[in-house]
């Protein structure tokens, strides 16, 4: 899929907020306002920790891989398709950038086993521009959607 002109994809209207604080950086822990997270946090061994916790990359993956298949099922669900048995895994990468900063990369693997290839192409086309994830990565960062 190839990006068109912009479009505008920010809420008309807040409906949930979540809040989320990190103590410590990469090194330390994060708290959700609400408790549900309580979470440690080390950066992996690739990047010189002792991956002793979980780090922001597999929390983007977490994130990423639930929305977008949730919007895959309402485009689903919409069509009239039950997509029962479908999964979406998510694979963050991270890397320094041209910028003297760092970049991350995306790949989703998205497993219809219910759907012919084409009708899953269509799908999944229409569920990359109702994510909101794929909505705020959208020109930022490399997404590669894959399905198997």
């Amino acid at each position: 899929m190839t990006d068109g002109p912009a479009v505008d994809t920010r809420p008309t209207k807040i409906m949930f907020v979540a809040e989320a604080t990190a103590h410590g950086g990469r090194d330390g822990y994060v708290t959700s306002q609400d408790g549900q997270i309580d979470l440690k946090v080390a950066m992996p061994p690739q990047l010189g920790g002792d991956g002793n916790g979980t780090n922001p990359e597999q929390l983007f993956a977490a994130g990423y891989s639930a929305c977008f298949h949730n919007a895959l099922i309402l485009v689903g669900n919409r069509e009239g398709y039950d997509l029962t048995g479908s999964t979406v895994a998510a694979k963050v990468g991270i890397g320094p950038n041209q910028q003297r900063g760092y970049g991350l990369a995306v790949a989703l693997s998205v497993s219809l086993p219910v759907v012919d290839a084409d009708l899953a192409t269509r799908l999944v086309d229409a569920a990359h521009e109702v994510c909101p994830y794929s909505n705020a990565t959208r020109g930022n960062i490399d997404v590669t959607i894959l399905l198997g």
